[in-house]
């Protein structure tokens, strides 16, 4: 007994605790860890209904031959924007052609006999310098117009500005006379405070 009194008295508490720690937690690890190669794999049952899955019973539409690489469209068929790129393709082009005819310059097919025909240097010089004087002509147009708005917005701002100068003037005139007035009560209730004060 005198033995199992002295080993008692020889335990210190914080090895007690220390053992009673690591073994919670050992115990913890092993009960709350992932869990391990034990599991089960998902069943084709429990994954969600939205998921598509291959069907090799099913035919899937390819491309059909188009002229492309490989003689196969580079689209994907099933890509809905294929019809709207190429109207777009289209209409960009009509477009183009439009703005070549009508920009006020020779068509394609008038630049080509030009050149084939060997239209003169003096011809050529002679509808460049047409061009040229429709553009000058233009550009002094707007230039000109653009003269008189700047002209037009000066005069307003210069009017603007002398009314703001005259009721700036007035305001501070004013704001100079109540100034002088109240300087003068101040200076009155002075003198009858001192005057008071001496009685």
């Amino acid at each position: 007994m005198k033995k199992a009194m002295n080993w008692l008295k020889n335990i210190r508490p914080l090895k007690v605790l220390t053992v009673f720690l690591a073994g919670m937690f050992l115990f913890m690890t092993q009960a709350c860890g992932a869990p391990g190669v034990a599991t089960q794999p998902p069943q084709p049952g429990s994954q969600a209904p939205n998921v598509k899955r291959y069907d090799p019973t099913k035919d899937y539409p390819l491309s059909s031959p188009s002229g492309g690489m490989n003689n196969f469209s580079d689209v994907d068929p099933r890509a809905k924007d294929e019809k709207a790129a190429n109207d777009r393709a289209d209409a960009l082009a009509k477009n183009s052609q439009r703005n070549i005819d009508q920009k006020g310059i020779d068509s394609s097919e008038q630049y080509g006999q030009n050149y084939k025909q060997g239209t003169s240097l003096g011809e050529r010089v002679k509808n460049l310098g047409e061009d040229i004087g429709s553009s000058a002509e233009e550009v002094r147009k707007g230039l000109v117009k653009g003269t008189q708005r700047g002209i037009e917005n000066i005069k307003g701002n210069t009017q603007n500005a002398a009314e703001d100068v005259t009721k700036n003037v007035q305001r501070g005139a004013e704001d100079a006379g109540k100034n002088v007035q109240r300087t003068a009560e101040d200076a009155g209730n002075a003198v009858k405070r001192t005057v008071k004060d001496v009685d």
